[in-house]
């Protein structure tokens, strides 16, 4: 079941906009989002929120230049996803501008998993540092803490995810960290590591650091904390548009790290039009390809590679992993709904898959095809190290996924031996012969915490779109704001007849379409190859096309369905 139905709209808040000079357009996107006031879409860092309301940041900062006034070697430890890779680069540049002693691992996926673990540790010890930054991991990493301290090494935790009921022996920076008032929880790792740079220069300049000399800016990494933050599908919150929107104007104006750069050369598109478009689909998933692919310090190096001529050639090489990636996934995703063919889907709460022959890195993205597909929490494994297999999950609206992997980890200690992760997507390990108990539990507690009404896929629309917003400006208006999770790009619905219909690319509609006043206007449905019928109602976004150097309209239809009167919203 498919529901269709337009965003409510606070009519307090619309006429409050309205009221401020915001069209009517924009007054009803704004407003549906719940925008109360016009200052919530000023994106200036005057705005941002201050360091010191986010716990134990300004402690941090003091630390870290205590270090790096006694010489102390610094080591961060990153994670293999594009946040983690982002925040990793960010607190290289940022304390090496500082003028800290400071280098990076990256745990290496496939050999040692996710986070601070003792392995690690033992590995970063060959290094000698004095101090481990974890970067976007830590918070459940009690073992590898406790390992570092054994040899002498200090543990300083930034993390975003959510914690377990007791906490590291470390100093900790995690806005989800129990007395933690910082207003804002949906920081992404590189957004926690901009804080604790925050932080830290505002205790270098206490200290008289830089006396005679130009401290360093940190707006000049705000495209690194852009990508990270766009690429991890945190909340665009308003602290966070801030973050994001500010890079994507570094971006623009040609001024974002040359690896960035290069990225977007890499994939095909135009920095000087940058958006969160081009960050979550084209240049997060090249980096994340390294990752899920082969060693997160190859995407890492390019984010810090000095100049995009030395920056290309691996981005280059992280466009041809992506196309890899794309390549193992499709097969993941054949097999999977081969799988489920046999499977009574729509008597299920939950999916859990698993086949040995599966590739560890992409299994997350297959869980979120599956779980777009089917509208059902979905856990997808592959083999791990020895017995273990490692699953990565995506969850829906109505069920917590990291809440309801502690209620099965509390109903059946012995099922699964680690995981964590957020609301929306988590990860845990299993043996292999526990597969079968664990899809049953999950399955149990999914049928506890969700009901069928949660089954059903909605799609939120801002209603139909006026006539006379079917012009260029429209769409070149709204891509150029910051959209995202939890704020997301406007969504139209809206009768057309189909004027000419073509298969382009093998898979994909492309359409000419007749407004009900009669506007004529391009269109694209992607993946969809079928007869379209002559009168149609589709759910659409407003997009631009840009082709031979012309710029145009065109529709971007996510759903279409033959036009019936008499079934308005409800599909």
């Amino acid at each position: 079941m498919l529901t269709i139905r337009p965003r409510s709209v606070p009519a307090q808040l619309e006429n409050a906009l309205l009221s401020a000079g915001f069209s009517a357009l924009h007054a009803r996107l704004y407003a549906a989002r719940g925008i109360a006031h016009p200052q919530e879409l000023e994106h200036e860092l005057k705005h941002l929120l201050p360091f010191s309301q986010l716990k134990n940041a300004a402690e941090m900062g003091a630390r870290l230049a205590d270090a790096i006034a006694a010489g102390q070697r610094m080591l961060i430890v990153g994670d293999y996803d594009c946040d983690g890779a982002t925040a990793t680069a960010l607190g290289m540049k940022g304390l090496a501008a500082f003028g800290a002693v400071v280098d990076f691992i990256v745990p290496n996926r496939f050999e040692y998993g996710y986070g601070l673990t003792p392995e690690i540790v033992a590995l970063a010890a060959e290094r000698q540092p004095n101090i481990i930054i974890t970067v976007d991991n830590g918070i459940a990493s009690h073992a590898g803490v406790e390992a570092a301290r054994a040899l002498g090494i200090e543990v300083l935790i930034t993390d975003h995810h959510l914690p377990a009921d007791t906490l590291p022996n470390a100093l900790i920076v995690n806005p989800n960290q129990p007395e933690c008032a910082f207003p804002s929880k949906n920081l992404a790792g590189v957004g926690v590591m901009f804080y604790v740079l925050m932080a830290l220069r505002a205790e270098l300049r206490s200290r008289g650091a830089f006396a005679g000399k130009t401290e360093p800016n940190l707006a000049q990494w705000l495209d690194i904390v852009a990508l990270g933050t766009v690429a991890d599908v945190v909340k665009l919150d308003a602290n966070n548009r801030i973050l994001v929107e500010q890079g994507l104007k570094r971006m623009r104006a040609g001024r974002a790290a040359p690896g960035i750069m290069a990225l977007f050369s890499a994939a095909g598109r135009f920095h000087a039009r940058a958006s969160c478009f081009d960050l979550g689909f084209a240049l997060g998933p090249r980096l994340n390809a390294a990752g899920r692919l082969d060693d997160m310090s190859f995407g890492i190096n390019t984010l810090l590679a000095a100049s995009e001529e030395a920056a290309l050639p691996l981005a280059r090489e992280l466009d041809q992993l992506n196309r890899a990636r794309r390549d193992i996934e499709h097969g993941m995703r054949a097999e999977a709904e081969l799988a489920l063919a046999s499977v009574a889907v729509d008597d299920s709460f939950s999916i859990a898959l698993y086949n040995p022959d599966w590739h560890q890195g992409v299994v997350g993205i297959v869980a979120s095809r599956m779980k777009d597909r089917f509208h059902r929490p979905t856990i997808v494994f592959a083999n791990g190290n020895g017995d273990e297999i490692k699953g990565s999950g995506r969850s829906i609206p109505g069920l917590h996924l990291r809440d309801a992997l502690d209620l099965v980890s509390k109903r059946h200690p012995h099922l699964i031996r680690k995981f964590g992760g957020h609301a929306m997507a988590a990860g845990l390990s299993l043996n292999v012969r526990d597969f079968a108990e664990f899809k049953a539990a999950f399955e149990s507690v999914c049928r506890e915490l969700l009901n069928e009404g949660d089954l059903s896929r909605i799609i939120e629309t801002d209603g139909e779109l006026p006539p006379e917003a079917f012009v260029l400006a429209t769409a070149e208006g709204l891509e150029s704001q910051v959209w995202g999770q939890g704020f997301p790009a406007p969504l139209f619905q809206g009768q057309f007849r189909v004027l000419e219909q073509r298969i382009v690319g093998e898979k994909h509609s492309k359409l000419k379409l007749a407004t009900k006043s009669g506007i004529a206007v391009e269109a694209m449905q992607f993946n969809y190859c079928e007869p379209i019928p002559k009168d149609i109602t589709a759910v659409y976004k407003i997009n631009v096309n840009e082709f031979r150097g012309e710029r145009m309209l065109q529709l971007q239809l996510e759903f279409s369905r033959p036009f019936n009167p008499q079934d308005d919203i409800s599909l």
